[in-house]
């Protein structure tokens, strides 16, 4: 297929104003981050936390089917309500028709209720075991995700349409993901910090204060951009016509976000079991101080930090698809590394332990670099190639499915940890928190691990990067399009540049999708969106 669009259409960021939007993305993760590194340990505290000051505040163990905690089935629960709710703000934001834009107004309104809702998650009520205690938090992890998303979904379609050539793209992509990392740091400093104000202000507020204050530090992060960038001068995009439902069967209709999906929801899980798992290999697996693993993520984002520069001029060279793939194994290798701390015999030396936890490190700081930067960038790729096809901008939406794979990866990967990590454990009370993750159960962490990475990167085999490319290609893409004329057997294999009939037959009837929802339109009053309820912002 021959490329449409020739050149890019519209204003640029400069390299400053991709910087302050990647403060958006310093924010959000700095939340995120909060509650993915302290929910378990908060509510579900050792008796070791009881001894300094810890409270149970709900029913602690293995208590549902002897393999779930209700911490566990709360955060199943929230996927349930995700599925409607990722979905439902994505369409909203796609037909918006707000003056100032259909991105940055949802961001605005949300920042503030995301980070208060983070901070209540960490405020149940009765310093007791109690049923109002499972309520609040029931209540508030739903909201927390719920106020991500409004925040998170806009965000991301953003970089799609701020991303006007591939350059751009991946600058977009590189400097949003350095800012994740940094703010995915932030979130481990209650290591260091807790302990000094617990003397004075107890176990649960010494927590809470450090809390607050980086959701301070979020709130600030996530406002700059909603402030500082006038979206309307970089995005003059057409709100979507077409309503939930049609724009999500639309969206999933696609076979190449389909096989996108399917690999990010395997990276995700690997990713999570990684980051979860990587205090208790520290602890338990290596019998190294709690310290090393502070220190260990900070050398890994800073070496990671170091390759980020590197990653456009790889991809101008060897494409996406082909540097993801690269990732998937990189990562699985370093499980390998990881799965080797459990042999019998490392712990009782410690320097082996220091050797194989900065090994591991070494080995997945490139492709978290990879990993971490070039997915957002393929997801911007087929949102646009769409739009080339449909002339529907549905950019919310392909990210809405994309942040939905992120939270279910994150909740498969949580439910699996606590299941697998305790095999091998003699005698474990799963009526208690002090369920000790065994070597012979991490082993068995890092072998699943290796397989969701080995998966990801086969299910990505199949994503058809030239036809996606060579539809969306602009003059200035000359350089990332020259990695890609030279077929190899790799794309033969994946069937890269075939379009079958089957295929045009697909793109035809999304076509005519969308033209009747135009004529539907022109037929019925469009709603209006919850953001221009405002009179202030409400379109002329």
């Amino acid at each position: 297929m021959e490329n449409v669009a020739e050149k890019p259409v519209g204003k640029r960021l400069s390299k400053k104003q991709i910087w302050i939007f990647a403060l958006g993305q310093l924010g959000w993760s700095i939340l995120g981050g909060i509650v993915n590194t302290w929910l378990v340990t908060f509510y579900l505290p050792t008796q070791g936390d009881i001894e300094v000051g810890a409270i149970s505040y709900i029913k602690p163990g293995l208590v549902i089917a002897g393999f779930l905690t209700i911490l566990g089935l709360i955060t199943a629960i929230s996927r349930l309500f995700d599925a409607v709710t990722d979905p439902l703000i994505a369409s909203l934001s796609d037909r918006s028709k707000n003056r100032r834009g259909r991105r940055i107004p949802f961001m605005q309104y949300s920042a503030i209720p995301f980070a208060v809702t983070t901070v209540l998650l960490f405020c149940a009520p009765i310093e007791e075991i109690s049923g109002w205690n499972v309520a609040w938090i029931s209540v508030f992890v739903i909201l927390f995700y719920l106020f991500m998303t409004m925040y998170c979904t806009p965000y991301n379609a953003l970089i799609s349409e701020f991303g006007k050539t591939q350059e751009d793209r991946m600058a977009i992509s590189t400097a949003i993901s350095l800012t994740f990392f940094a703010g995915t740091l932030l979130a481990y400093t209650p290591f260091l910090f807790a302990g000094f104000l617990r003397g004075a202000v107890g176990f649960a507020w010494s927590y809470r204060i450090v809390f607050i204050v980086l959701a301070v530090i979020a709130l600030v992060m996530m406002l700059l951009p909603t402030f500082l960038l006038k979206e309307k001068e970089f995005v003059d995009a057409e709100p979507s016509k077409s309503n939930m439902f049609k724009s999500l069967a639309s969206t999933f209709k696609n076979k190449d976000f389909r096989v996108f999906v399917g690999s990010d929801i395997m990276y995700w899980i690997g990713l999570t079991l990684f980051q979860t798992g990587l205090p208790f290999f520290v602890k338990v697996s290596m019998q190294l101080p709690e310290l090393m693993v502070m220190v260990l993520m900070g050398v890994m984002t800073v070496l990671s930090a170091a390759v980020y520069p590197f990653v456009t001029k790889l991809v101008k060279k060897f494409g996406k698809k082909k540097l993801v793939i690269i990732g998937f194994f990189g990562l699985a290798i370093a499980y390998v590394v990881a799965g080797l701390t459990n042999l019998p015999g490392i712990a009782a030396i410690p320097a082996i332990g220091y050797v194989l936890g900065f090994a591991i490190c070494l080995i997945a700081a490139f492709p978290m670099a990879l990993l971490g930067i070039i997915p957002q960038s393929i997801v911007a790729d087929v949102a646009e190639a769409e739009a080339v096809v449909t002339g529907e901008n549905r950019e919310g939406m392909f990210f809405a499915a994309r942040t939905f794979s992120m939270k279910l990866g994150q909740s498969i990967a949580m439910l699996a940890f606590t299941s697998l990590a305790i095999i091998g454990t003699v005698n474990a009370d799963k009526t208690s928190n002090d369920i000790t993750a065994n070597p012979l159960g991490l082993g068995i962490v890092a072998i699943v691990a290796i397989v969701f990475c080995v998966l990801g990167a086969v299910i990505l085999f199949f994503y058809r990067e030239k036809k996606i490319m060579k539809l969306i290609a602009k003059d200035s893409d000359a350089d990332f399009m020259a990695a890609l004329e030279k077929e190899s057997k790799f794309d033969k294999l994946a069937n890269d540049e075939e379009v079958t009939a089957d295929e045009v037959k697909e793109m035809e009837e999304r076509e005519e999708t969308a033209e009747e929802t135009v004529d539907e339109v022109e037929e019925e009053p469009q709603e209006e969106t919850i953001v221009e309820t405002n009179e202030e912002d409400k379109g002329e």
